[in-house]
C-alpha cells in the first residue's frame, strides 16, 4: 500500500471538514487507484516468519487479520476520526455493536452507569436487561435535566451514556455541563451522536469523552449497509475498547466500509439539506397540529424547549423531528394515507422515511417504559430527505387530511 497525503495526521488535521470527508485517510496501492480500493481479505501474508512475529506484538506495522484490521476498513477509522476531531475511532459491524462495545469494554461487575431515558429502544435495553445481567447498577434519568446527572452520581459510577437529539423524542442535552461534570467526577461520557454527525455536532469539542455512532444512518445516507463506529483517545481505543473488539469480533466487512466511505465524501451536503429541507416541512407540521391540537419535537422551531441549547451545539438540527397526532389509529391513518413518503424505520435516508415508534423501534420496550420515556401512541417520527420539501409537504397534507388532522 502507498501512503498518501491523507495518511499523514500532520497535514489532514490542518484541512477542513469537507476536504477530510472526501480525501482524509486514503492510501494507494501500486496500481494508483483514485476511488478507495476495496480489499476484501480476511487474512494476509508475509515474506517471512520474522515480519508476521513483530506484527503480532506490535513491533511492526501492518495487517494481521481482518478482524484485527484490514485497510478499507482502516480508511474508514481513520476519516471518521479526523471528522470527529478524535485521536482514534474503530468501526463496528453495526450501530448497536458500537454502543454496547463502547460500554461493555469498560464497564464491570459492581460498576454503576447513568442513561438518558430518552434513547433508541435497543439503547434502553442494553440499560434496562443487559448490563444488570451482569451485575451492572443502572440509573435513568431525564437526560434534560442537568440537576438530575450530579444526583444520580454514586461512588462507583464509571459511567453517562446518552443521545442528543434523542430518538425519537428530540430531548438535547447540554453536552459541555454534562461532559464537564462528568470529567470533574472521573466518570467517562459516552455521547451517541447519530442523529447530528459531525457534520452537525461534534460531541469532543464540548468535552466529551467517546462518541459512538450507527453509522447506518447520516454517514452512510442512502439505507444501504449497517455500520458503527466508536471515537475518542488513543488510550481509550486501543487499550480499552481494542483487547474487547480484537476478542469478541464485532467487525465491519471491507464492504460496508468502503460504501460508508463513499456516503462520507457526501455527508455534509446531505445533512445540511436535509436539515434545511427538516425545518421547512416542520413549519408545516407545526402549523398543522397547531390546527388539530397535537404537539411537534423538533428542535430547529422555538417551540422547542431546549431551541436556544440546540443551537448553541448544532450547526444546524439535523433531518429528524416527531410529532404527536394524538392516537394510534390517527397515527396509522396518516402512514396508511401516505403516497411519495416511505413508512420504514431508518433514519438518516436520503428518502423521506415516516415511523410509529410505539410500534415498531421501541416496540417491545412495554407501556409503561414508553410512557417514562415520553413515546405515546400517536407519536410519529419522521426523516426528511432530499427530496422537494414541497413535495413531502403536499404528501403531509394530503395525509393528515385522508386521516381527518
Amino acid at each position: 500500500m502507498k501512503k498518501t497525503t491523507g495518511t499523514d495526521r500532520s497535514i489532514t488535521r490542518s484541512w477542513r471538514p469537507a476536504t477530510q470527508a472526501v480525501r482524509g485517510g486514503t492510501w494507494r496501492s501500486e496500481h494508483g487507484e483514485t476511488s478507495e480500493a476495496l480489499f476484501l481479505s480476511s487474512g494476509f501474508t508475509y515474506d517471512d516468519a520474522q515480519t508476521v512475529a513483530d506484527r503480532f506484538t506490535g513491533e511492526a506495522q501492518g495487517m494481521t487479520y481482518s478482524r484485527l484490521q484490514n485497510p478499507t476498513v482502516a480508511m474508514l477509522e481513520e476519516r471518521i476520526a479526523l471528522l470527529e476531531g478524535a485521536d482514534a475511532c474503530r468501526a463496528q459491524a453495526s450501530g448497536m455493536a458500537a454502543m454496547t462495545t463502547a460500554l461493555l469494554c469498560q464497564l464491570s461487575a459492581g460498576d454503576h452507569i447513568v442513561g438518558a431515558r430518552a434513547a433508541f429502544g435497543s439503547c434502553r435495553w442494553l440499560l434496562d436487561s443487559l448490563l444488570p445481567r451482569f451485575g451492572i447498577e443502572t440509573s435513568v434519568i431525564d437526560a434534560t435535566d442537568s440537576a438530575a446527572w450530579e444526583a444520580a452520581i454514586r461512588p462507583n459510577t464509571k459511567v453517562f451514556f446518552f443521545e442528543t437529539p434523542a430518538n425519537p423524542t428530540l430531548d438535547v442535552v447540554d453536552l459541555e455541563y454534562v461532559c464537564g461534570l462528568a470529567r470533574a467526577h472521573g466518570i467517562t461520557s459516552v455521547v451517541d451522536n447519530a442523529f447530528a454527525t459531525s457534520a452537525l455536532q461534534r460531541p469532543l469539542d464540548f468535552g466529551a469523552d467517546v462518541v459512538a455512532y450507527s453509522a447506518t444512518k447520516l454517514m452512510d445516507g442512502q439505507g444501504r449497509v449497517l455500520a458503527g463506529a466508536v471515537c475518542g483517545s488513543d488510550q481509550f481505543i486501543n487499550e480499552v475498547l481494542l483487547p474487547f473488539q480484537r476478542n469478541t469480533g464485532p467487525n465491519l466487512s471491507p464492504f460496508n466500509a468502503w460504501v460508508v466511505l463513499k456516503g462520507l465524501e457526501t455527508l455534509d451536503l446531505r445533512a445540511r439539506r436535509q436539515s434545511e429541507n427538516a425545518l421547512a416541512v416542520g413549519r408545516f407540521v407545526e402549523s398543522r397540529m397547531d390546527q388539530a391540537g397535537g404537539l411537534i419535537m423538533h428542535p430547529g422551531l422555538p417551540s422547542h424547549p431546549q431551541h436556544d441549547l440546540a443551537l448553541r451545539q448544532m450547526a444546524m438540527t439535523g433531518p429528524i423531528f416527531a410529532f404527536d397526532v394524538g392516537s394510534r389509529a390517527r397515527a396509522f391513518a396518516v402512514l396508511d394515507a401516505l403516497e411519495l413518503v416511505d413508512i420504514s424505520n431508518n433514519i438518516g435516508d436520503a428518502r423521506s422515511l415516516l415511523c410509529h415508534p410505539a410500534s415498531t423501534t421501541h416496540a417491545n420496550m412495554g407501556d409503561e417504559a414508553r410512557a417514562e420515556m415520553g413515546i405515546t401512541e400517536g407519536m410519529l417520527r419522521i426523516n426528511i430527505g432530499l427530496e422537494d420539501p414541497l413535495d413531502v409537504i403536499d404528501d403531509l397534507a394530503r395525509a393528515f387530511d385522508r386521516a381527518g388532522i
